[in-house]
């Protein structure tokens, strides 16, 4: 069941992933090169070098729950961020395609 909303703290990745890595993979980028523990039930935001995917890995109660959204046209716009840490709203509007 999709369980996020505006309680959570959400994390965009500094950098461009490869949208081959699964949960482990994903995991190794949060801890080496976020300084950021996978399991801390924060939400982290991955974009492909070409912003037409995006990924959210979250730890729930229980495991990991991974998002994957593929844009058929257009792109991603990354939003503004602070230490890399993005609001709720800016991740909805991202993940809706709005640009400010």
């Amino acid at each position: 069941m999709f369980s996020l909303g505006s309680s959570h703290r959400f994390y965009l990745y500094d950098g461009f992933c490869d949208m081959r890595k699964s949960f482990d993979g994903l995991c190794g980028l949060i801890g080496s090169r976020m300084q950021r523990q996978a399991t801390s039930g924060e939400v982290f935001v991955f974009l492909n070098r070409s912003r037409t995917h995006v990924k959210l890995l979250h730890w729930e109660k229980g495991g990991f729950v991974l998002y994957y959204k593929r844009l058929e046209s257009g792109t991603f716009v990354s939003p503004h961020t602070k230490n890399n840490e993005m609001s709720w709203s800016d991740l909805v509007l991202m993940i809706e395609g709005y640009r400010l």
